[in-house]
């Protein structure tokens, strides 16, 4: 299995946290919350890559076409 992509994940949610902590402080919570919604889509994308990668091997694997 590959890492990278759980470090990526994990980047990108501590990427996020910083961004949103920093807006948070100077007043811009309607910007942070924007912020962590596109961590969140990011993230998501991310994660649909992989799902769609799982039912191609498994349609592979039962040679379902």
């Amino acid at each position: 299995m590959d890492y990278s992509i759980i470090l990526k994940i994990a980047a990108i949610g501590i990427l996020t946290a910083v961004v949103v902590q920093v807006l948070k402080n100077i007043g811009k919570d309607d910007i942070a919350t924007v912020a962590t919604l596109a961590g969140v889509v990011v993230v998501l994308l991310m994660a649909l890559n992989l799902i769609n990668e799982l039912f191609e091997t498994v349609k592979q694997l039962f040679l379902i076409y």
